[in-house]
């Protein structure tokens, strides 16, 4: 008997230390809005990787989720899951819709709409930080808020890579520049 309950407090104590290694390194979050429609949406299950900024830098394209600083009504922080429009020493400029980085018009076919609304003045990225713009730009709290702004890349939790659910849509979350 004491054998059997040995070999079963093994047994839990080994995938208890496996969990908190994946967990260490991935993060399960489900998506809440329509920032990143068609991309990405709402009740979306992901899988975030917490592995590539351990050792790496953001590049632009990557979809990320990040701390936002701002609160919840119930004064929780929010996560907010964006894409890197640009890195350190880019110029982000949008122009009668379309988004220009260091002067060049980037190909967004990832956009439901085709094009950001608005335009902004041209704003280089200071060391250490990214900006960051939604798929879904008419509904998107992103970089050209002054609420957020450009995003330091120490509150970054990790790169969406992996789409969980719904599983008709399991699968990688590529990356476009």
């Amino acid at each position: 008997m004491k054998k059997t309950i040995f070999e079963f407090a093994k047994t839990i104590i080994l995938a208890l230390i496996i969990a908190l290694v994946i967990t260490a390194f991935i993060k399960p979050t489900l998506v809440k809005g329509y920032s990143m429609y068609p991309t990405i949406e709402p009740n979306n299950y992901l899988i975030v990787n917490k592995i590539p900024y351990l050792t790496g830098e953001p590049k632009n394209g990557d979809i990320i989720v990040f701390k936002a600083h701002i609160y919840t009504e119930n004064g929780e922080e929010k996560d907010l899951i964006k894409r890197v429009m640009g890195v350190a020493g880019d110029t982000i400029e949008i122009k009668e819709g379309i988004v220009y980085r260091n002067g060049k018009k980037l190909d967004e076919g990832y956009l439901g709409e085709g094009i950001s609304s608005g335009d902004m003045d041209a704003v280089t990225i200071e060391d250490g930080h990214i900006f960051v713009m939604g798929d879904n730009r008419p509904n998107s709290l992103d970089s050209r808020d002054p609420a957020i702004g450009m995003v330091a890349v120490s509150d970054i939790l990790g790169r969406a890579d992996l789409r969980l659910y719904p599983f008709n849509e399991i699968g990688f979350i590529n990356k476009v520049e």
